[in-house]
């Protein structure tokens, strides 16, 4: 079973750029979106066999979910329930039989970190919502989370201590969520692998690979034993992060 999660940055513009042949290529199961960009209405795109859910943010052109699945989910629900944090478009949660799969597009700090206390007040909010669930089945949880764990997950952690996605505050509320119960796949599996998921779109990133590792898959410890690969498909390019991948085994 494959699953896929990709900031897209603005999903109409990642149309332009081969989102279609990209889809189409990795083959997932689910393929979470996160940075849609979009409204209701604004893009009919639609595949085949799959099933789509949408959370759009109330401000245009901002933010917003998605999730494609080729499985029939038994309960849709956008954002954590709680009104201070769902009017962005950032959550989409499916609840499948044997799990549950969040997609999420978490707060950015922003330059001289204007959100960070709003980031650091969702981080506790969404940890619980995360609780809630892994109280009743195992979670999957993928997207963008805006942080630079360790300092191997980017390419100038000394001089970038203090900004957005790399501040110990947001660092320490990963890792916080990490001991309440929860893995990050890829580097339990790799744990020594240097491999970003973003680059700037400035001073040629991307060319340099000056990137970060900041799109993720994390999951409830107990489903570790059925984790089979966790990959980042640094070659796929449309947007300022690439894709990046999570095969479990179907049963034990």
């Amino acid at each position: 079973m494959k699953f896929i999660s990709w900031n897209v940055n603005g999903l109409r513009a990642c149309a332009g750029k081969g989102f279609e042949d990209t889809f189409k290529t990795l083959d997932a199961d689910f393929f979470c979106l996160q940075e849609t960009k979009m409204q209701a209405g604004q893009l009919d795109l639609q595949f085949p066999g799959y099933e789509s859910y949408w959370n759009y943010a109330d401000k245009k052109g901002y933010s917003g979910t998605a999730i494609y699945t080729r499985h029939k989910p038994l309960n849709v629900t956008y954002g954590m329930g709680i009104d201070e944090h769902d009017h962005e478009g950032r959550i989409v949660t499916l609840e499948m039989e044997d799990f549950f799969l969040v997609c999420v597009y978490v707060p950015n700090s922003q330059d001289g970190l204007k959100r960070l206390d709003y980031r650091m007040q969702w981080e506790d909010d969404f940890r619980t919502y995360l609780l809630k669930l892994d109280a009743v089945k195992p979670v999957i949880v993928c997207g963008d989370l805006n942080v630079a764990h360790e300092e191997i997950d980017l390419k100038n952690p000394k001089t970038n201590r203090k900004n957005a996605g790399f501040t110990d505050e947001e660092r320490e509320k990963f890792t916080i969520l990490l001991n309440s119960g929860f893995t990050d796949t890829f580097r339990t599996l790799y744990p020594d692998q240097v491999t970003y998921s973003w680059w700037s779109y400035r001073f040629q990133a991307r060319q340099k690979n000056a990137g970060w590792r900041i799109d993720y898959f994390v999951v409830s410890n107990r489903l570790m034993e059925r984790v089979k690969d966790a990959s980042i498909h640094t070659e796929i390019l449309g947007s300022d992060h690439c894709p990046v991948e999570l095969v479990l085994k179907k049963d034990l």
